[in-house]
């Protein structure tokens, strides 16, 4: 195993840069550098030196030996002044020992998976938490990562492992009367089981937080569309002239409100006659991206939007607005009148919509594992021959292993820990 190191703060410049080292020659790189090893976990100042003799920094060192680590592996850390030249000398110096090699992207992370320290779930709660930019992505990334996930699997696992058990009696001593049948409420366990797994399926997805409540500006040309989202993210990203056909393709700018995670998304105005080709493909891209919204802000004529949209009076501080007689807001994005309260009516249909602190939201990759698992154990409900069953039991819970890197494949690991930053 090769011994790696990486910067693992921020790029320099800096008040501060971390250079983690990890593997089996860690302890040798630190006493070379920083002229012995300190105190296990203390932080001890030292005059850091290459193989030549010549100063690098005064830095703090400290000494992690595995397997209570990070990684599993002997761990060491540089805290040095965050100059680039500092780093650069550090990284030099370290690249130029014997058996050191700059980690790859993810690397140290995959380590500590390999090691037993986290299991897959908990990494990708940390790459989640890593690029997390809200605070309601923020709380649930750091549930995931903190294992909330892992320890409802575990959960799923025991019952399914206690189901199986009693299985296996069955198979194993079927000529002694007592286990010769399965006990009272198997079946009924087993619909339990899947029924826990179909409601984590029905809870909202990872996708959604992490890329935001969609919301869909909508209406003809001249609406006050582009005027509006620009009012919503608070920035000048689209276009706004008094000429129709202004805004000829979707735009999509992420923003945070309360919080919470939006994507705001504007598009062309809808209109039968008189688009060009480019407008046209712009209007036929707008009308895609009605099935992808959480919400759609209608500000065309009453009643003519897409099912469930929102009737948005828009433009209220003209006389030439189009007129609604129930509009769930009436807005101005000019004045400011009214946005106050649809955002905050945004906010809370999105804190309804998006997975709440506490819940476990899970992602594509997530949700295939769980749903093969629902599956396995519907086919185990009524199966009458035991050794069908065993099998259905066996792919719940092979589904159960992968979810959580008990048993993951190389392409799977791969994917996962290539999200991370080198050094991390």
């Amino acid at each position: 195993m090769d011994t790696i190191f990486a910067l693992s703060s921020g790029l320099p410049p800096a008040a501060i840069a971390v250079v983690r080292i990890s593997g089996p020659l860690a302890g040798p790189a630190l006493a070379t550098l920083a002229g012995g090893l300190p105190l296990p976990r203390h932080a001890s100042l030292r005059r850091l030196r290459d193989r030549a003799g010549t100063p690098l920094d005064d830095a703090l060192a400290l000494w992690f030996p595995g397997p209570d680590t990070a990684t599993g592996e002997d761990l060491a850390e540089l805290h040095l002044h965050g100059g680039r030249a500092v780093v650069a000398g550090v990284e030099r110096a370290l690249g130029a020992l014997a058996g050191l090699r700059r980690a790859e992207p993810g690397e140290f992370t995959r380590r500590a998976f390999a090691n037993g320290r986290i299991d897959l779930a908990e990494a990708e709660g940390l790459a989640d938490l890593l690029a997390a930019e809200t605070e309601l992505q923020r709380r649930a990334a750091l549930d995931l990562a903190g294992g909330a996930l892992s320890r409802r699997v575990d959960g799923w696992r025991d019952r399914l492992l206690i189901l199986s058990a009693a299985l296996e009696a069955v198979l194993d001593f079927a000529d002694e009367d007592d286990v010769a049948a399965l006990p009272p409420g198997f079946a009924g366990d087993v619909a339990a089981l899947r029924d826990d797994l179909g409601t984590a399926l029905d809870a909202p997805h990872a996708e959604a937080l992490r890329e935001g409540f969609r919301v869909v500006l909508a209406g003809p040309p001249n609406a006050g569309k582009s005027t509006l989202f620009n009012a919503l993210v608070e920035s000048e990203a689209a276009i706004t002239a008094a000429s129709p056909g202004t805004t000829r393709d979707v735009l999509v700018r992420p923003v945070a409100i309360g919080g919470i995670p939006f994507s705001f998304i504007d598009t062309a105005g809808l209109r039968d006659e008189g688009a060009g080709e480019i407008e046209a493909i712009g209007i036929e891209r707008a009308l895609a991206e009605f099935g992808r919204a959480d919400c759609v802000l209608w500000l065309g004529p009453e009643g003519e939007g897409p099912a469930g949209a929102w009737e948005i009076a828009a433009q209220v501080d003209r006389g030439a607005a189009i007129g609604k007689a129930a509009p769930r807001a009436a807005v101005s994005a000019l004045t400011g009148e009214g946005m106050a309260g649809l955002k905050e009516d945004l906010v809370a249909t999105a804190m309804r919509t998006l997975a709440r602190p506490g819940t476990t939201a899970l992602n594509a990759r997530q949700r295939a594992l769980v749903r093969d698992a629902a599956a396995a154990l519907e086919g185990a409900i009524g199966q009458a021959d035991p050794l069908l069953l065993a099998e259905q039991l066996r792919l719940a819970r092979v589904a159960f292993d992968r979810l959580t890197g008990r048993a993951a494949t190389e392409d799977v690991l791969d994917a996962l820990f290539g999200r991370f930053c080198i050094g991390k």
